[in-house]
């Protein structure tokens, strides 16, 4: 098993990210992306043949056996006054929602 990403690549990563990890936290989730590229690797290397049907879900599924798509019906929505009478203030064709009390992220 090869590392995908060296510890320098991984550091470079980290600051780009913006992240805060101790050396432990650092090296579990290196340890864990370059466990997850190894996967990947090892499928990548499972030979294939060209003649294989699709598959949904595991499940052949080819078009022959699709549903037919639905059509697409129109349906009108209500009219806009209908919709904004239904806003407890209303601006200029604008709804006006109350203002969300939040905290400044340091």
């Amino acid at each position: 098993m090869t590392d995908h990403i060296d510890p320098q690549t991984f550091e470079r990563l980290v600051q780009l990210a913006a992240l805060e990890l101790d050396l432990a936290e650092a090296e579990y989730l290196r340890r864990e992306l370059n466990n997850q590229l190894n996967v990947i690797d090892e499928m990548a290397a499972i030979p294939l043949r060209g003649d294989e049907p699709l598959a949904a879900r595991g499940v052949p599924y080819p078009p022959e056996n699709s549903p037919p798509l639905r059509g697409d019906d129109w349906q009108p929505d209500a009219p806009p006054a209908d919709i904004l009478a239904q806003a407890p203030q209303v601006d200029d064709g604008y709804i006006i929602v109350p203002d969300i009390p939040h905290t400044d992220l340091e």
